[in-house]
């Protein structure tokens, strides 16, 4: 019989592994954590956005930007339905696209992966930690890599994976945290932690709107939620660009200089549905009906109270200025700043809060049909080992199911 290893016990390597086992196949997952599935557990605040209904090569970022392609068309969302409904796992498709588990549990999805895949004989070897890949390759036919990234270190990621790519000269592109939090230079930013409102956010390299290169995901301005921080910013709108900003902070990681002051930052614009004539106008007409107001008193009347004030602090505005002397001037320049508030990115939260990475290895060195090495018969990536990172959104899971897929047919092929 047949026998492979599978070096990870995350979604890549689950989906392999059963796939693989389904077609005759014997298969030995190696997991160095206590539990497989860890990041499963831990996804969607524990409710695991499993997949996407809409997936092209345009929701993921890769030096590489068509590699993913093949493998999408092949174990798209209606082979991956398809699947899940076969083990009993029945799926909830929101109207955006995104799917959860119908139980909206991501234990439940971690647990029947992991039964389904003992069921049919898969073994599992948890506080395992391989070391040697190369011994590996001569007890088994085939090996998959499917280690994961740096990317939540605490749940185990790591850079085991390009390490073992390296020891068959595979090029590794610098990697990076993506979606993630960002770290803001400013001296607000602690009195607004914890204020949360939801507005769009754009990202700003040398003082100028960050354009989308060939292969980014990012389309101009970001809407979501934004939470401030002691650090700086969080929120679904703020991981939704910060891609884009750990890239340009790896580019642009000079010191801002007088051609380029700004080095890499951020325009939040927190209020979406004003213009700036709209708003100052409002701030203009509230200080003419309401004379007993001061300016804390009409801005409180749209948004938190420590957005307010961080609001004014940086303008250096009192928050007891009283109405009769907010003018028009004033009012402008405050809706100004409301609507484009530009802070500088010093830096990424990490890859220990990071829900995935970007970079890893090189994927014009893989097979983009097998997942196999161009480099070393009979080894194969797939996963977030790999140059490929997605949006948010349940993108990451559907290219870790796809890419696991498409290593099992081979393996069972071959």
């Amino acid at each position: 019989m047949k026998k492979t290893a599978i070096i990870g016990g995350g979604a890549s390597g689950l989906l392999c592994a059963i796939f693989c086992a389904k077609n005759g196949i014997s298969v030995d997952i190696f997991e160095q954590n206590s539990k497989c599935a860890k990041k499963i557990l831990v996804s969607g605040n524990g409710r695991c956005n499993i997949t996407n209904t809409n997936l092209t090569c345009n929701d993921y970022f890769s030096q590489n930007p068509l590699f993913m392609d093949y493998a999408l068309k092949e174990f798209g969302f209606r082979e991956f339905e398809k699947f899940c409904q076969s083990i009993g796992l029945l799926l909830d498709v929101k109207e955006d696209g995104r799917v959860y588990p119908l139980s909206n549990e991501a234990k439940n999805v971690a647990s029947l992966l992991i039964n389904y895949a003992k069921n049919i004989g898969v073994n599992f070897h948890t506080d395992t930690k391989i070391t040697d890949i190369k011994k590996l390759l001569q007890e088994y036919d085939a090996v998959v890599v499917a280690t994961g990234s740096q990317a939540a270190s605490h749940l185990g990621g790591n850079e085991d994976g390009l390490a073992f790519a390296k020891e068959f000269s595979h090029n590794i592109i610098p990697t990076y945290p993506s979606l993630v939090q960002l770290h803001l230079d400013s001296k607000v930013i602690k009195k607004m932690s914890g204020a949360k409102i939801e507005g769009e956010i754009t990202l700003l390299v040398n003082n100028k709107k960050e354009l989308t290169p060939q292969g980014h995901f990012l389309q101009g301005a970001c809407k979501g939620d934004i939470l401030f921080t002691d650090y700086g910013v969080s929120g679904f709108a703020v991981l939704d660009i910060s891609q884009g900003a750990s890239v340009a902070l790896m580019e642009h990681s000079h010191a801002p200089c007088k051609k380029c002051p700004w080095g890499v930052s951020i325009s939040i614009n927190l209020l979406p549905n004003f213009n700036a004539q709209k708003l100052s106008s409002h701030i203009s007409s509230i200080a003419i009906n309401m004379p007993d107001f001061t300016i804390a008193d009409i801005l409180t009347g749209l948004l938190p109270i420590k957005i307010v004030n961080g609001i004014l602090d940086d303008l250096e505005i009192s928050t007891s200025t009283c109405s009769e002397e907010i003018g028009t001037k004033l009012s402008k320049k405050i809706a100004n700043r409301i609507l484009d508030w530009r802070f500088e990115v010093k830096e990424t939260h990490g890859f220990r809060h990071a829900e995935v990475a970007g970079g890893g290895v090189d994927t014009t060195e893989i097979n983009p049909k097998t997942f196999e090495s161009l480099k070393q018969k009979n080894l194969y990536f797939c996963g977030e080992v790999l140059d490929v990172v997605g949006k948010r959104g349940g993108y990451n899971f559907a290219f870790a199911w796809a890419s696991g897929y498409a290593a099992a047919k081979a393996i069972s092929r071959g």
